[in-house]
This record gives structure tokens, sequence and C-alpha cells, in this order.
């Protein structure tokens, strides 16, 4: 399992809230070095530490486990659509015009 990248989407979701580090440790009742260890991937929480995590930073379990579940094609699909939605009208219609020729390429050459 890459714990890794669990460790990475931690970090990206404690820095999206604009939380330090150290806000975020005491904000689940865990020292700072463990967090850190955590989101490093040097350790992986216990589940209860894990849901405490989650909870903690309002996101799923699977967001936070995207890249090592097999459906994680449609949780990364569904931070992409978010993520486009927060652009502007114009700024969506540039990135859906490239993603429609990449699709319509890999039909033809994939």
């Amino acid at each position: 399992m890459n714990t890794a990248s669990i460790g990475k989407r931690i970090r990206k979701y404690r820095e999206a809230k604009g939380w330090r580090q150290e806000d975020f440790a005491e904000k689940i009742g865990l020292s700072v070095t463990y967090t850190g260890m955590i989101e490093r991937g040097e350790k992986v929480p216990k589940l209860e530490t894990f849901i405490t995590i989650a909870n903690a930073l309002e996101v799923s379990a699977d967001m936070l486990l995207a890249d090592v579940l097999t459906v994680g094609y449609n949780i990364k699909s569904s931070e992409i659509t978010e993520e486009i939605s927060a652009l502007t009208a114009s700024e969506r219609e540039r990135i859906y015009s490239v993603v429609e020729a990449m699709i319509r390429f890999e039909k033809n050459h994939g």
C-alpha cells in the first residue's frame, strides 16, 4: 500500500483548510511529530485515528484513500469536476475542449 500518497492527501486537505501542522495535530489529539510521520507516509494511523483525521478535515475516507483504492479514478474524476466548476465559464470551455480532443485522439489511436 502506498502510505505516502495517503499522507500527501491528508497534508493537501490540511493545507487547503489553512491549518499549520501544529493546529491540525491539536485538533485531532496527536503529537506534531506523529502527525508529521503520517503526512510523510512513515506511519499508518489506526482506523480510529484515520476516522478522526477525515472528520477533522471534513472529507470522506475515500478522498483520502483515492490513490490506493481501485475505484480511485471515480474519486479523482469527482475532484477534477469540483475544481473545474470553480473556474470561469471561458476557462471551463478551454479545459473541456482539450479533454474532448484528447478523448477523440485516444479513440482513434488508442
